[in-house]
């Protein structure tokens, strides 16, 4: 690991709006297009850069290896289901509240591990963070203005969604041993496979009359914030670590809110500015503690 330069933090900076632009092209997307439909060209268009990449590399895809059924599921959990959950949730919510709601998976995470993996128990610090944290999601779900009677559940999915990546990352330690790039180019694939049926059956898309700018967004969706952001998460792992990358769940939401005004004239309210800043402060200190704990 080298000590991040200008050109590391640029790279950082780009995930962060690549992936934070995910929101609002969701919800452009859901203008023509149903949840699984949009998930399924997500992983369809996402794997494309993935496996050129490997094919380039001479790495060897395992997706119908011995460890298929990991493959299997880490695709079922980490890529399905948050896809769709998020994609349903988007199309009744404003894309800022979404970009909020996703950027409290470093929270989820410290819960999990927690339970589930060794040295990573709360302390203080920790439970602080997450209380500070967690105040500020129910506190954004007291505005009436985004969140009410007939947008609560699609906003619990949102959140459903980003719990779902967190478990996606404990089971992905399963084949920690293996290639990124292998990794997933294979999840990718397997999560094609689920979703094409699901596709044809529940939302028959060969009835459907897109418009351009959906077509434009699904597309953007596969080959940017779900294929070549993760290779740029790669590299920036590899060459900073995960500290370093860490610092993205702070700047995504930031470019969420900013996109989704920029391009759907979104209403920022008070209580949005409010349950970020409360996040933030939950993250930092979750993160704070782990850094003492490494350190």
């Amino acid at each position: 690991m080298r000590k991040p330069q200008i050109i590391d933090y640029l790279l950082l900076t780009l995930l962060s709006l690549i992936w934070a632009s995910a929101f609002f092209n969701i919800k452009i997307a859901t203008y023509s297009f149903g949840p699984v439909t949009i998930a399924f060209l997500r992983v369809f268009f996402g794997a494309l850069p993935v496996l050129l990449l490997c094919y380039f590399k001479k790495i060897k895809i395992e997706a119908f290896s011995k460890d298929w059924k990991w493959f299997a599921i880490i695709g079922l959990v980490n890529l399905v289901i948050p896809f769709i959950l998020i994609s349903y949730g988007v199309k009744f919510v404003q894309s800022n509240l979404a970009a909020i709601l996703m950027s409290t998976t470093p929270l989820s995470s410290t819960v999990l591990a927690h339970f589930f993996l060794k040295g990573e128990k709360f302390n203080l610090l920790k439970t602080i963070g997450l209380l500070i944290g967690f105040s500020g999601i129910v506190f954004l779900f007291s505005d009436n203005f985004l969140i009410n009677e007939n947008n609560f559940v699609a906003a619990l999915l949102i959140l459903l969604g980003s719990t779902c990546y967190v478990i996606g990352g404990v089971i992905t330690l399963k084949i920690s041993n293996k290639k990124n790039e292998n990794v997933t180019g294979s999840i990718l694939i397997w999560a094609s496979i689920m979703l094409f049926p699901l596709t044809l059956i529940f939302e028959k898309p060969w009835l459907l009359n897109p418009s351009m700018d959906s077509i434009i967004s699904v597309i953007y969706l596969g080959i940017f914030p779900t294929g070549i952001a993760w290779l740029l998460r790669f590299k920036i792992l590899k060459t900073n670590g995960l500290i370093f990358h860490s610092q993205v769940s702070y700047i995504i939401p930031i470019f969420g809110i900013i996109l989704g005004y920029i391009f759907l004239k979104e209403i920022i309210t008070s209580k949005i500015i409010v349950a970020l800043i409360a996040v933030f402060i939950g993250i930092y200190l979750a993160r704070k503690a782990d850094y003492k704990n490494v350190t």
